[in-house]
């Protein structure tokens, strides 16, 4: 938006995205009868996750500015109408389940807007009844800068994570940390996941049961604000179902609180690394945040340097294997 609304723009802003008066948030909310048909589910599902979505992205995230008036949580309609190159009364009607037809290209645009993660684009393409016409599409909330600050942090081992502790994004000392997270499906680069799931990633964890337990209380803390999201319904459903030490755990109903400290990893490659774990958050709210592994001693120094220097050689021989048998 190339210049802040006016103050009669944001009234009647405010006026446009506030809730509905009683008798309309009736007919809105009423439950489907049992003639209902999963269309109409699905129109209201995708309907209150869009406006889930943009509820929860302020103006700064996404370059525009706040103005002077503002009492709609997150972004207004409008405004997310113009990053996706909509109509407003379109995108309102979407919000408002109405039977009218999405195309994969506006989700894909409003995906971007909302800057969902892969998770959560899946979820939208899903609810829309729509094929992702680019399902491996970068993470909008990592930024080229982020990727970049990722690139740059080697041989440190960093990564960006969201509140459901899904790996978004990481650089190359930290694919190869616990495990070789490259070689794993989108859907199982989650810590938690990981940490009761998968063997390698076990192997490597030299506190495991400390670590477990807090995985699972920061898991249930951060879910407070997301219990009737299918995303994190699904990820507990996962993991009930794949691992008997995450339902005793689940079932105590601890809570952590998310924090960093020092981890020792025994590396398969390297061995023993000893780092201070720290947590960047990069929005106002614990979202997305910058997850770093940052070496306490020489010796962990030179560790991640030799990894990086591993997987530098292995992609470098791979490579040119690929152009030989080209």
């Amino acid at each position: 938006m190339s210049a802040p609304f006016d103050a009669a723009n944001d009234v009647a802003n405010d006026v446009a995205n506030a809730p509905l008066n009683d008798a309309a948030s009736d007919v809105a909310n009423a439950p489907l009868n049992d003639a209902a048909s999963e269309t109409d589910v699905r129109r209201h599902e995708l309907a209150a996750f869009l406006r889930s979505r943009r509820e929860r992205i302020t103006p700064e995230q996404v370059g525009l500015p706040r103005g002077r008036r503002r009492r709609t949580p997150g972004l207004r309609r409008e405004e997310v109408a113009h990053l996706s190159a909509v109509g407003v009364t379109w995108y309102t009607w979407l919000e408002q389940a109405r039977d009218i037809q999405v195309s994969p290209q506006v989700l894909d645009a409003l995906a971007g807007a909302l800057l969902l993660d892969p998770t959560e684009r899946s979820h939208l393409f899903a609810l829309a009844g729509a094929a992702d016409p680019h399902p491996e599409a970068p993470c909008p909330a990592v930024t080229p800068t982020l990727r970049r600050l990722l690139d740059q942090l080697e041989p440190v081992p960093a990564a960006i994570q969201n509140s459901r502790y899904d790996f978004l994004a990481h650089n190359r000392t930290f694919g190869q940390l616990f495990c070789d997270l490259d070689a794993l499906p989108r859907e199982d680069r989650n810590s938690l996941w990981l940490a009761f799931t998968n063997e390698d990633f076990r192997a490597s964890v030299t506190d495991l049961p400390e670590v477990t337990r807090a995985l699972a209380g920061k898991l249930r803390a951060a879910m407070a604000e997301h219990l009737a999201e299918p995303a994190w319904k699904e990820l507990v459903r996962r993991l009930e179902e794949a691992s008997p030490e995450f339902r005793e755990l689940w079932a105590r109903h601890e809570v952590v609180a998310p924090g960093g400290r020092v981890k020792v990893i025994r590396n398969a490659r390297v061995g023993l690394l000893s780092f201070e774990h720290t947590n960047l958050w990069l929005g106002p709210n614990a979202g997305t945040h910058l997850v770093t592994y940052v070496p306490v001693d020489d010796a962990t120094q030179a560790g991640v340097a030799r990894l990086l220097d591993l997987v530098v050689r292995e992609r470098e021989a791979q490579a040119e294997g690929a152009l030989a048998v080209a």
